[in-house]
């Protein structure tokens, strides 16, 4: 029986399934949008939803916790001092599964693009522009 497991084995061994879902997750942190298969981007929504979930409480042991998961400690201050206090005033959410139209080539395999609902790029212009507003009536 399978009761209380949850999660998928994406048909790796445990260490190689922490091992992945480290590097997916930087990788989504680093770059805020990555490609990858539906499982593991829905496994990856997990990873990273509680991880920014930890950087908005702001402590010093849910930095610790975030290093335990990431073990990068510039990956764990971007994700506190950057990514987190763009999700302040929402309650989870904070990713996007959007489903790409064709499969990976070699095998077939459902292709996605996980990404998180707020992009550093779409926050970046709406700082500029009352700057702008100010420079223009003066």
């Amino acid at each position: 029986m399978r009761h209380r497991n949850s999660g998928r084995k994406l048909n790796r061994t445990n260490a190689h399934r922490k091992a992945l879902m480290r590097n997916m997750a930087l990788a989504l942190l680093t770059h805020e949008r990555i490609r990858t298969t539906e499982a593991k981007a829905k496994e990856l929504r997990k990873v990273v939803e509680s991880l920014v979930t930890l950087a908005l409480r702001d402590d010093l042991h849910s930095r610790r916790l975030a290093y335990k998961a990431l073990n990068n400690h510039q990956m764990v201050q971007r994700l506190f001092d950057e990514i987190a206090p763009r999700f302040k005033d929402g309650n989870g959410g904070y990713t996007r599964i959007l489903k790409l139209a064709l499969p990976r080539r070699g095998d077939n395999a459902p292709m996605v693009v996980i990404e998180l609902t707020k992009l550093a790029e779409a926050a970046a212009p709406a700082e500029k522009a009352p700057a702008e507003k100010a420079s223009a009536e003066a």
